[in-house]
């Protein structure tokens, strides 16, 4: 079996997918991390890496071509990415949500911290990470319609929606497993 996990920016997608590849003993793939890794060797943020793939498809199509090959080549995985879901649609689909002003407060803090998401420029407040954050969701819609006809946002596509705003991190991580030990018919470990 294979796992896409989706959603909103900050929902908790990558904390869900460690946490499942790590419970299930599968390998995760993280398809943000790729094309924030790529944007990176550009000497690009993600915001100005997504904003040139709306007119030049190569920034994703080099992603996509990778999950698309993963899908066809290797079983029992974790992938998080917005177009998982449509380049291995074999996959058991997951969409997380959160409210976009959770969402901002949550990657304000991350970005606070020790991690590096090389998001974006002048992330100085709250208000501008949701003004980024927005942008980002624009963008997405933009080069995923243009290039794949398609709305990763469009919640049909996924077998299971969570929404995480009033959830706590252990709180989701259990939904989504109950969820997949359903899916996977095993015990809870």
């Amino acid at each position: 079996m294979i796992i896409s996990i989706s959603g909103t920016s900050g929902s908790g997608k990558s904390t869900v997918a460690k946490k499942l590849a790590k419970k299930l003993n599968w390998p995760r793939y993280y398809m943000g991390g790729m094309r924030r890794e790529l944007a990176k060797k550009r000497g690009l943020t993600l915001a100005e890496y997504n904003k040139l793939g709306e007119k030049d498809p190569v920034t994703d199509l080099e992603v996509d071509k990778y999950q698309k090959k993963l899908g066809q080549t290797k079983d029992n995985f974790i992938i998080e990415g917005r177009t998982s879901w449509h380049f291995i649609p074999h996959s058991l689909k997951i969409y997380l949500e959160v409210d976009e002003k959770v969402s901002a407060r949550r990657i304000f803090k991350e970005l606070k911290g020790k991690h590096s998401r090389n998001e974006d420029k002048n992330l100085e407040t709250i208000a501008d990470v949701l003004k980024s954050q927005r942008i980002r969701k624009e963008s997405d819609k933009k080069r995923y319609k243009k290039y794949y006809q398609i709305d990763v946002y469009d919640k049909k596509n996924y077998d299971f929606i969570l929404d995480t705003t009033g959830l706590n991190k252990k709180q989701v991580f259990d939904k989504i497993y109950d969820f997949v030990k359903s899916q996977l018919n095993i015990d809870k470990k």
